[in-house]
């Protein structure tokens, strides 16, 4: 027993550690500076039918509402096809799992009821039992979601998440969970992944560097180039060159977002939410 109190407390300020750090991280990319460069979007799943290259892409919608958008600036897609042709040479297949932020979509992603939840269950889980206030559960969901445009590289452009699966048999590379996982597992060098999963994430970023796209150090999951998140990760020294954008899907135009800053919620509604996720987590107790 008091090995497993010891490495339940070391799980739990690991978390505590790196969802603190994270926030940190976001308070940089606040700052960075961005150059915009104007680039449009250009359709991921159109540019692997024309290279002939095996990507799949998540079939699920975004916070069950939206359509999933798997667009990158047009100077990233062809070292995005020449990363997915080095898995298929690798024997993996790359897996989109998500792709360009609407606002609206960025927003819906912290409110969705599964993330929501799971992001509840592990704050409460980390100040052991008590109930959190709206302004750390806000400081959390920042730090795993982005809720900012500035601090959303999804929102530029120039971000995706990924999975990776064996091209044989199309079963997902072991990384210590799949997307989303929402704990102490989730920062790329977690110390209780497990050795093959490090060994397997670790290969995984480095083909992605090869090609010039970051690994996010708090998400297995999440890779980007040209963005603030990369340029900062890398010290480069130089603005980033994609900013948060608006995107009019009917005639492919983008344009900056005037007020990047402005936060996505406020303190009401992530208390709102958080009486609604407990109704919800409680409901599901009684029926268990």
């Amino acid at each position: 027993m008091p090995a497993q109190r010891d490495n339940e407390k070391a799980r739990r300020d690991y978390w505590t550690k790196q969802m603190e750090s994270a926030y940190g991280f976001m308070d940089k990319i606040l700052e960075y500076p961005v150059e915009e460069c104007g680039e449009s979007l250009v359709s991921l799943p159109q540019s692997v039918r024309e290279e002939g290259v095996a990507v799949q892409f998540s079939q699920t919608r975004l916070a069950e509402n939206h359509e999933r958008l798997f667009c990158l600036r047009r100077g990233l897609v062809e070292d995005f096809i020449t990363a997915s042709r080095e898995m298929n040479d690798r024997g993996w297949t790359l897996r989109v799992e998500d792709g360009f932020r609407s606002r609206v979509m960025q927003k819906d992603v912290a409110l969705h009821e599964s993330v929501f939840d799971n992001t509840l269950k592990r704050v409460i889980w980390e100040t052991n039992g008590k109930m959190p206030e709206p302004k750390l559960m806000l400081r959390r969901l920042t730090a795993l979601c982005a809720t900012r445009p500035k601090i959303g590289t999804h929102m530029s452009g120039s971000a995706i998440d990924i999975s990776v699966l064996r091209t044989d048999d199309l079963s997902e590379i072991e990384r210590s969970g799949s997307y989303l996982e929402l704990s102490e597992l989730t920062p790329m060098a977690s110390p209780f992944a497990s050795a093959h999963a490090i060994l397997n994430r670790t290969e995984i970023s480095e083909i992605m560097q090869r090609h010039g796209f970051i690994a996010y150090p708090y998400e297995f999951w999440h890779y980007s180039k040209g963005d603030a998140y990369a340029e900062h990760i890398t010290d480069s020294g130089k603005p980033a060159r994609y900013g948060p954008v608006d995107f009019d899907i009917a005639n492919g135009n983008i344009t900056p977002i005037s007020n990047p800053k402005a936060p996505l919620h406020s303190l009401e509604d992530i208390e709102k939410h958080i009486e609604l996720s407990l109704n919800r987590l409680n409901a599901n107790r009684q029926e268990d």
